[in-house]
């Protein structure tokens, strides 16, 4: 690597992971978020679990055999959580400094045991803040499709985020 002047001879200038400021927060963009997440019944059984919903529909394999679904599904509340989990490195790792809400999540058709929960977001709106100096609400609204490409989720979030050089 030839020198420059950012960077003496033998060294490597660091590059930090990192979500983005609000100035980089592009409204044109369509942000796809990979590697998808292929779920598991393990997957499936400890959130629910971890998480005291005791629905049968998520636990009960013969009990959901008799459901109009046919079987056991994957708790919506883990789909919400993948795909805004998937968002993260790519757009608020480090320069989020709050969720502010979460609006409009909908589930329009179940996520089974070995699908694959592929996200996107893309950016609705964004504003700076007027209380808070320095910060930018963003709102993104994220979609979750199976390996098929059929939706699985949809959430609006309002997130605060960090504008360049005013993070601490």
């Amino acid at each position: 690597m030839p020198d420059t002047p950012d960077t003496p001879a033998g060294e490597r200038r660091p590059t930090l992971q990192r979500g983005l400021y609000f100035e980089e927060f592009d409204l044109s963009a369509l942000y796809q978020h990979r590697p998808g997440r292929t779920v598991t019944e393990a997957d499936n059984v400890l959130f629910t679990t971890m998480t005291m919903n005791t629905q049968a529909l998520h636990l009960d394999a013969a009990w959901s055999a008799t459901q109009p679904f046919g079987e056991r599904l994957v708790n919506s509340m883990f789909t919400l959580s993948t795909m805004v989990g998937s968002s993260v490195a790519q757009l608020t790792q480090g320069t989020i400094v709050a969720n502010l809400g979460f609006s409009a999540v909908t589930f329009p058709h179940p996520l089974h045991h070995g699908d694959t929960l592929y996200s996107e977001t893309i950016v609705t709106d964004k504003r700076l803040s007027k209380s808070r100096p320095g910060q930018g609400i963003i709102t993104l609204e994220h979609t979750g499709r199976n390996q098929y490409g059929v939706v699985v989720g949809t959430a609006v979030r309002t997130v605060l985020v960090w504008c360049q050089g005013a993070a601490q």
